[in-house]
């Protein structure tokens, strides 16, 4: 029998051409981006908005940081455990739930991220590539748009 790479309908399908695969492959080539540029080869892209979030948040619970970074629990953990390894980040009880531990941000964790924010920017600018500002903006709002669709049932 031969190998019959249509659908019933007779359409092909390029998986190249699928969203979910550029999506992917954009997203290998931040990532790539981010690794060779952010400044310190030990920070990793979901580290470092972990970090951010921190900053931006104050002293957070696990599940906070898992709904601002949109990382799953246990990947967030993980990273949790890592930056505490390096002294960026520090545990705590939580003043109003002693069960519940809170992440904080630890002088070196400010201090990594004020010397790295002005490479992330610039790692934002090289993800982009050669989108004009138009096409720029156009993608922002239609992945934001992308998004808000996943809210919907």
């Amino acid at each position: 029998m031969a190998h019959d790479d249509t659908s019933p309908e007779g359409e092909h399908y390029d998986y190249t051409e699928q969203v979910g695969h550029l999506l992917r492959k954009v997203y290998q080539r931040h990532v790539a981006i981010f690794q060779q540029h952010i400044g310190d080869s030990q920070i990793t892209a979901v580290q470092f908005i972990t970090l951010c979030a921190l900053r931006d948040h104050g002293p957070s619970a696990q599940n906070d940081l898992v709904r601002y970074t949109a990382v799953d629990q246990a990947t967030i953990r993980g990273v949790v455990e890592r930056l505490k390894a390096r002294g960026l980040v520090s545990l705590g009880p939580d003043p109003t739930d002693k069960r519940k531990v809170i992440v904080m941000l630890t002088t070196a964790g400010q201090t990594l991220i004020q010397h790295t924010t002005a490479n992330a920017l610039r790692i934002t600018e090289m993800t982009y590539g050669q989108l004009n500002p138009a096409e720029r903006v156009a993608l922002v709002y239609l992945l934001r748009k992308m998004l808000d669709d996943m809210s919907q049932p």
